[in-house]
């Protein structure tokens, strides 16, 4: 399993609209490739600015090309994004999952 780690800065005023906006798009845009095992995002709010990590679990580098392209390590970006970011990151991270607990 692959963790896709993302992190972006929004001005805290935008923060809760794009807190929104990455709920939506962990639910609808992740869940609906093939392979994508969950998502989920994380908020840390800093004076002024937030801060959004998105975490992305994936079975494959295959299905993470999927959704993200050739290029895997390339960052992805919606158009909506351009409204809340003040930096756009190039590059993400992935990190190879060798320990995993279930909830419940």
């Amino acid at each position: 399993m692959i963790c896709r780690m993302w992190h972006g800065i929004t001005l805290r005023a935008k923060a809760d609209a794009y807190a929104a906006l990455l709920e939506e798009r962990a639910q609808t845009g992740y869940r609906a490739v093939p392979g994508n095992i969950s998502a989920c995002v994380l908020r840390r709010d800093e004076g002024e600015i937030t801060h959004f990590m998105t975490l992305s679990y994936w079975a494959s580098e295959a299905s993470i090309r999927a959704f993200a392209g050739d290029d895997v390590l390339v960052a992805r970006y919606f158009p909506e994004d351009a409204d809340f970011l003040l930096e756009f990151e190039p590059q993400v991270q992935h990190y190879t999952v060798t320990t995993a607990l279930g909830g419940g």
